[in-house]
């Protein structure tokens, strides 16, 4: 049938169900975003690319439903690279589309050219560019099957002089893949090992999310009576309220969680790909179990085995293979050393509990008062982790929540859980600061009918604090964002205290600048608290302020100065100085 270009685009994207495209409206994308209106899909017209990105992340993972993302070409499409990066690590089936500069100039360095497909090469799972206009909507189809497959961003290129042209064409049809369940002689093998063992934990990734596994992992934990860790920022993928959960590994994760399995004589990693950083030593305790058996389960077979030794490993769908071990299991599984097990679970747990709910302050390493010097210097404000705490008395059970990069948010990763997946947006692994405000205000789009509240330090908060100006518009839905306010890029102080003798280096920040003043500016809520008493009040006022009124809040926090624990002792080394640098030695003007 006879068709234009962009016709045959948006009915691809209808045909998929893709309703919400993240970014700035651009002459590039014009003939497509023309019919956006009547074809049911909605742009969300962002401050800028990069917090568009992010939105778009922070949609599709509250909701599994895919977005996309698009802009002007050149300029507008090199700003999306760190938020599809992020969502690459992420594991979040996004759909980029990069308008490109028209096929009769490009090469020539035209008017916002630039080479869009190197450009993204190592930041999404596949790419394609349009050959022909007639095989616009074949290649966006694939495209979109890709995403879903992989679980990850892709890139659709298309010359900007194929639009507005009159095609003859057939829309393609979408296959679906059913999701493999793992081999069968791996799947009794990972049976087997579980069976017989001692001390069986369970680790649950972003896999088991993302499969809907969690009450499989569930059913295979209380099978067995082993504790389930969660990987790094995956804190909502096991229920929180759950005996057998343990909480968090990685950064300022759980303690019980690290303790118990160090224990483990088999672990079963399941939707995870192990990365390094969730498995490195915390509060001193270097706790990855090396001498246990490990099982590896995973969509992608290159990650199986890539950062752990593996006893088994499983390519498969997270919640189908839990479901063929639970099935394949001996009657007598978890029997060994059960109530023992039971009995440390609970007492592990308890006197983390404890432990976590006495932390006021951040400890000093030997050699460095910082922190000691922070408290004392402004002992009427609070220290993160009574915020923290605060905090965690006015959030919804039903809440859902991000984070940021940053010391006062990594500070919080012990502390929210949850009692149901797609629940906590973090930042993951590529690390990006400015992720918490717009991934948050994402989430609301998808989920306008629960309680969504925002993390980020005051340093994150700046790069994305653009999107002001944006969510105040009508059709936007209210949201509830907290800043966390101690003036410093924390992160980088603390790293610069214990390694470069308080020789601080562009950590500071603007102690004139009120957020809270800029979002009443914004024709938004700002208020400003100095007290847990305040916080918990304003989160609540808020949170009631969202959900009945409609009415976005940005709450900005007064803390001291302390840091908590630095990112990566792994990675940073006290400096020698060798030759030696002067001032003297500078080039005259």
């Amino acid at each position: 049938m006879k068709m234009t270009t962009e016709e045959a685009f948006v009915k691809t994207l209808q045909m998929h169900g893709i309703r919400h495209a993240f970014g700035i409206i651009g002459s590039a994308m014009m003939p497509i975003s023309d019919l956006f209106p009547a074809s049911g899909i909605k742009f969300w017209d962002c401050a800028h690319e990069m917090t568009a990105g992010m939105m778009a992340d922070g949609f599709t993972r509250a909701t599994g439903e895919m977005s996309m993302m698009i802009a002007q070409n050149g300029p507008g499409i090199t700003n999306f690279v760190t938020p599809v990066k992020t969502a690459y690590w992420n594991h979040t089936p996004l759909l980029l589309v990069t308008p490109q500069a028209a096929n009769k100039t490009i090469g020539q360095g035209g008017f916002q050219e630039m080479e869009q497909m190197n450009l993204f090469k190592d930041c999404v799972a596949y790419q394609e560019e349009v050959r022909d206009p007639t095989r616009i909507a074949e290649t966006l189809n694939r495209c979109i099957m890709q995403a879903h497959r992989a679980s990850a961003p892709v890139q659709m290129n298309i010359p900007r002089d194929f639009w507005t042209q009159v095609i003859d064409i057939e829309l393609p049809v979408a296959v679906d893949f059913e999701r493999p369940a793992g081999g069968q002689d791996a799947v009794a093998k990972a049976a087997d090992l579980l069976s017989s063992a001692k001390f069986p934990v369970i680790l649950n990734g972003a896999g088991v999310v993302l499969a809907g596994g969690i009450d499989a992992s569930m059913k295979l934990a209380e099978k067995l009576d082993a504790p389930v860790c969660v990987g790094y920022q995956h804190n909502d993928a096991f229920p929180g309220n759950h005996p057998l959960f343990a909480g968090p590994l990685g950064y300022n994760g759980s303690k019980a969680a690290m303790e118990l399995i160090s224990k483990a004589d088999v672990v079963l990693a399941l939707g995870t790909r192990l990365n390094p950083f969730s498995t490195l030593p915390g509060y001193g305790i270097d706790y990855w179990p090396t001498k246990a058996k490990v099982i590896q389960v995973d969509l992608n077979p290159d990650r199986i085995g890539l950062t752990k030794k593996v006893t088994v490993g499983i390519v498969g769908d997270a919640k189908k293979v839990a479901e063929g071990i639970l099935d394949r299991l001996k009657d007598s599984a978890g029997d060994a050393g059960r109530a023992d097990r039971k009995n440390l679970i609970a007492q592990t747990k308890s006197a983390w509990a404890q432990e976590l709910t006495s932390l006021d302050h951040e400890n000093d390493d030997p050699g460095t008062t910082w922190n000691e010097r922070a408290r004392t210097r402004e002992p009427q404000k609070m220290a993160p982790r009574q915020a923290w705490r605060a905090i965690q008395a006015a959030l919804p059970k039903n809440a859902i929540i991000s984070s940021d990069i940053g010391n006062n948010c990594a500070i919080g990763n012990a502390y929210p859980s949850f009692e149901e997946g797609r629940k906590y947006l973090a930042p993951g692994l590529f690390g990006p600061c400015g992720y918490g405000f717009p991934a948050i205000t994402g989430a609301k789009i998808g989920r306008p009918d629960v309680p969504v509240v925002g993390f980020a330090g005051d340093g994150a908060f700046g790069i994305s604090m653009n999107e002001m100006v944006s969510v105040g518009r009508g059709d936007w839905p209210a949201m509830t964002m907290v800043i966390f306010r101690n003036y410093q890029w924390g992160a980088e102080k603390r790293n610069t205290t214990l390694w470069y003798d308080d020789n601080f280096v562009g950590t500071e920040l603007n102690d004139n600048v009120s957020y809270a003043k800029i979002a009443d500016a914004c024709g938004l809520k700002g208020v400003q608290v100095a007290t847990m008493e305040e916080l918990t009040e304003a989160l609540n006022t808020a949170i009631k302020g969202q959900m009945e009124d409609n009415v976005t809040t940005f709450i900005e926090v007064l803390l001291n100065q302390e840091l908590g624990e630095p990112f990566r002792r792994d990675a940073m080394k006290k400096p020698v100085a060798v030759a030696g640098v002067a001032a003297s030695d500078m080039a005259a003007e």
